[in-house]
């Protein structure tokens, strides 16, 4: 049984990873809209919400928004912060959630997809309110740019995110529990 000194301490080593993440791996992908940036830093949150449930994924969100925030993503305001934790916070709770009752690969694999999709459909309402509210973009520039920038921005960003965490979801939960010994180099 882990306790919850343990869980909090991974908890923050994720966070402190999913920050670094964002600070140091951002580029654009979307070549007509160049301030849409893929970052990886949804990752460790997705693995937070594997291993310790929504919630703990969803507080993850919220703290790395907070500091990207006020960092690399300081132009975006708290626009896009509060953008950030909504559409990450989809992906993560309804991942996290899926993942729960269905702890298999399968249930991995749907609960990622089944995230995704939350993640790309709430970030239509989203741009289409907070983008032409906060940021002065007209409001048809905006429904413009949904299927050609921010749908196909969002489903690349989430899809990648969902396939990193396939790949590395079991070694780095073993990993961080404690289950995978470094083992000495005998001569």
């Amino acid at each position: 049984m882990e306790n919850k000194t343990n869980k909090l301490v991974r908890i923050a080593v994720l966070s402190a990873l999913s920050i670094v993440l964002v600070m140091l791996i951002r580029f654009p992908i979307i070549p007509s809209a160049p301030f849409l940036e893929y970052e990886p830093g949804d990752v460790p949150m997705l693995v937070a919400a594997f291993m310790y449930g929504p919630v703990a994924g969803l507080v993850m969100t919220v703290i790395v928004s907070v500091v990207q925030a006020f960092t690399v993503s300081a132009a975006s305001g708290w626009v896009g912060m509060v953008m950030h934790i909504i559409s990450t916070g989809a992906l993560v709770v309804i991942s996290g959630i899926i993942y729960k009752k269905f702890h298999t690969f399968k249930g991995a694999f749907a609960a990622l997809a089944a995230g995704s999709i939350s993640m790309v459909l709430v970030m239509i309402p989203m741009n289409l309110f907070f983008t032409v509210r906060f940021y002065g973009v007209p409001y048809d520039a905006v429904v413009a740019m949904l299927p050609t920038a921010i749908l196909p921005f969002n489903i690349i960003k989430s899809l990648t995110n969902s396939l990193i965490v396939i790949l590395v979801y079991k070694p780095l939960s073993r990993f961080l529990k404690g289950e995978i010994k470094v083992r000495k180099k005998t001569a």
